[in-house]
């Protein structure tokens, strides 16, 4: 009787953990999920990032939503998408090293994976340079994901 006991404790465990890393997906496979990046993800693949967000991390990505993107005229976006030097800049520009939580946003300038800085403001909601900040804290196993209502360029 202990020994079964013991191996349905064992095969709970198991499973529980099974259950747990198929909720923790990295920052690519929970944009994908979340269905309203479908242009950032394809962003992302036609830049070579997938693997550099499937990374460890963590990162903290100001993800454009595909509204964001749609602001862009679409000859400029066809060009970026084009352009993998170009495009990697920009895309670069909307990731900071580490896992920051709405939480923890603080007001300043915070050093983006591109170099440049970008500037956040928290009066009257979280503003990403121009841009204000939709929706916060979706979680990856690699860090956190904070949508973003407009596509920031660097300088």
């Amino acid at each position: 009787r202990g020994t079964t006991m013991k191996k349905t404790l064992i095969a709970l465990a198991l499973t529980a953990g099974a259950t747990f890393s198929a909720l923790a997906q990295d920052i690519v496979d929970t944009a994908v999920k979340a269905g309203n990046f479908k242009t950032l993800v394809a962003a992302v693949q036609a830049a070579g990032l997938v693997d550099t967000l499937k990374g460890p991390g963590p990162f903290t990505v100001f993800a454009p939503t595909d509204e964001a993107f749609a602001k862009i005229p679409k000859a400029k976006l066809d060009s970026l998408l084009a352009d993998k030097a170009a495009l990697t800049k920009v895309l670069t520009y909307h990731v900071v090293p580490g896992k920051v939580m709405a939480k923890d946003v603080a007001a300043g300038k915070v050093k983006t994976v591109q170099g440049q800085e970008l500037t956040l403001t928290t009066s009257g909601g979280v503003m990403v340079d121009q841009s204000k900040v939709v929706a916060t804290d979706v979680a990856a196993s690699n860090g956190v994901i904070h949508a973003i209502d407009t596509v920031l360029m660097p300088k």
